[in-house]
């Protein structure tokens, strides 16, 4: 399997995507008292998933 970069690019959007919005439902459901930490730490991943994905095919 050949790795280009825009298939690292795409790789690393989708971990961090699963990353930022597994913090989210941990927020929301387990740690009530930690929902607005866990929220923007998730948002801050899912945005840069967000910029790789828009990253990809322009480096």
């Amino acid at each position: 399997m050949s790795l280009n970069k825009n298939k690292i690019f795409g790789y690393a959007a989708l971990i961090l995507m699963i990353l930022g919005s597994s913090l989210i439902l941990l927020g929301v459901f387990l740690y009530k008292e930690y929902t607005i930490g866990f929220t923007v730490m998730g948002l801050g991943f899912n945005a840069v998933a967000w910029a790789f994905n828009a990253l990809r095919g322009r480096i």
